[in-house]
C-alpha cells in the first residue's frame, strides 16, 4: 500500500531514533538517573534568556498578522538583512538580503538546495562518516548519493578518493563542519584543496558542481578553534545553517540558506530556491521565530557547557583505555569500537545502560557515536559504567 521509495525507509528506520526510543523505555524501568543515553543530538544547554524575552516582546509589540501570517517565501526581509549583516561583520563577506533564504531548519534547507539543483540521476558526493539522512534527502529528488571512504587517520575529507569519484554526473558535494559524528573541523588547507579539485572538475566537464556546506554546529567550536567560512574559497557554494544548536531551538525548526552572488547564474538559483522553499511543502519558515532570530542575531548559547562535557567524557574514556577522536566542535565523541563488530559493542554497552549509536549508521563501521549534549551529571554517573565496560574488553 505504501510507496516503493518508502519501503526501505520503513524497513531501516533510523538507528539513532530507535536507540533514543529505547532509552525512554529503559528510563521508565531503571530510572532516568540510571540510564546514560548518548544516542540523540538533542541540545540540553538552556535556550539563552534573550530568546524568551524576545518572544514576550514580539507578542506585545508586533501586529498579530505579522507574528502569525504569511510573508515572502524567502522570509522576512528584515530578518534576512540582519543575518546578512551579521555574516558580513563576522566573515568579511558582502551578502545582501537577497542572498539569504529562511528555511525550516537545516534539514529543510538541504532539501531546498537539492530540489533546486538536482535532475534525476545526478550524483551527490559526501564523505564518510556522514549523517545518514543525506541518503534520504538526495533520494527525495531522484539523485544518487556517493560516499567517499573515511580517512580514519584524520577524519578530514579524503580528497584523493573524492577526485576519483567525480564524474560527468556529479552535481554537488556535501560537507559538514564542525562534523557530525566525529567533531572534526575541516581546516582551511582542506577547504582550499577541495575548492581546487572542484574548480578543475568544473572545467573538465563544462558544468557547475555545487558545494553544499551543512553547518548546524558552526558556533560549537572549542579551544579557540576557527571554523572557516566556505564561500571565501569556492564561488558555487550553498551554505545551510540552523539555530537548533546555537540557540538550543531544535524543535522550532529555523535556519537559512546562503546563496552568494558570486555563484554561477546566482539570480536564477536564488529564485528557484525560493520557489523550492514553497513547493516542498514548507511554504515559509516559522514567522514568530524569524522575528526572534532578528532580535537575537548575536546571541549564542553557552558553549562552555558542551566544552566541559567534552573534556569530562573524553578524558574519562581515554583514561579507561578507549580510543577516541578528540572533538574540536559539535557535541559528539567518535569512539573506536574495541571489537570489530561495533553493533555487538553497542549491545554490550547497553547491558550497562549506556546507549550509543553504531558507526554503520554513519556509513563507517568500527566506531560508535556518543552525543554528549546531556547533563554533566549524566556523564559523571556514566563513567563507572564505562569502567565496567572497559574491564569486559580488558582495556586497562
Amino acid at each position: 500500500m505504501i510507496a516503493e521509495k518508502m519501503k526501505p525507509l520503513v524497513a531501516n528506520n533510523s538507528a539513532i531514533r530507535t536507540m533514543f526510543e529505547e532509552g525512554g523505555r529503559m528510563k521508565a524501568i531503571y530510572g532516568e538517573e540510571n540510564v546514560y543515553d548518548f544516542s540523540l543530538g538533542n541540545p540540553n544547554v538552556p535556550t539563552p534568556p534573550e530568546v524568551k524575552q524576545a518572544i514576550l516582546d514580539i507578542l506585545e509589540e508586533e501586529e498579530p498578522l505579522r507574528i502569525h501570517g504569511y510573508m515572502n517565501n524567502a522570509g522576512f526581509p528584515e530578518t534576512r538583512k540582519a543575518i546578512a549583516d551579521s555574516l558580513n561583520r563576522r566573515f568579511g563577506t558582502a551578502f545582501g538580503t537577497n542572498n539569504i533564504i529562511m528555511t525550516v531548519g537545516a534539514a529543510s534547507g538541504l532539501n531546498v538546495a537539492l530540489k533546486t539543483i538536482l535532475n534525476p540521476g545526478d550524483e551527490v558526493i559526501t564523505f564518510a562518516p556522514y549523517f545518514l539522512e543525506y541518503n534520504a534527502y538526495v533520494n527525495n529528488f531522484d539523485g544518487v548519493l556517493i560516499a567517499v571512504p573515511a580517512d580514519t587517520e584524520t577524519f578530514q575529507p579524503n580528497l584523493t578518493a573524492l577526485e576519483e569519484r567525480i564524474c560527468a554526473k556529479t552535481r554537488a558535494v556535501i560537507i559538514n563542519t564542525p562534523h557530525n559524528p566525529t567533531g572534526v573541523i575541516y581546516t582551511e588547507e582542506t577547504l582550499k584543496a577541495l575548492a581546487e579539485i572542484l574548480e578543475k572538475k568544473q572545467q573538465e566537464y563544462g558544468a557547475p558542481i555545487f558545494l553544499i556546506s551543512d553547518e548546524p554546529y558552526r558556533e560549537l567550536a572549542y579551544d579557540g578553534a576557527e571554523v572557516p567560512w566556505v564561500t571565501k574559497y569556492y564561488a558555487n557554494t550553498i551554505v545551510g545553517y540552523s539555530y537548533s544548536k546555537s540557540l538550543s531551538l531544535p524543535g522550532e525548526r529555523i535556519g537559512y540558506l546562503v546563496i552568494p552572488d558570486e555563484m554561477e547564474d546566482s539570480e536564477n538559483v536564488i529564485e528557484a530556491a525560493t520557489i523550492a522553499n514553497r513547493i516542498i511543502g514548507s511554504v515559509n519558515a516559522p514567522s514568530l521565530i524569524q522575528l526572534v532570530v532578528e532580535r537575537c542575531i548575536d546571541t549564542k548559547c553557552d558553549v562552555s557547557y558542551y566544552e566541559r562535557n567534552r573534556n569530562t567524557l573524553y578524558e574519562g574514556l581515554t583514561k579507561l583505555g578507549f580510543t577516541c577522536v578528540k572533538p574540536q566542535g559539535a557535541f559528539y565523541l567518535w569512539l573506536k569500537s574495541p571489537e570489530e563488530d561495533e553493533a555487538a559493542f553497542c549491545a554490550k554497552a547497553k547491558e550497562y545502560h549506556i546507549l550509543a549509536v553504531p558507526g554503520t549508521s554513519f556509513a563507517c563501521p568500527g566506531y560508535v557515536r556518543l552525543a554528549y549534549c546531556v547533563s554533566w551529571e549524566t556523564i559523571q554517573r556514566s563513567l563507572p559504567a564505562f569502567a565496567r565496560l572497559a574491564a569486559d574488553y580488558h582495556l586497562n
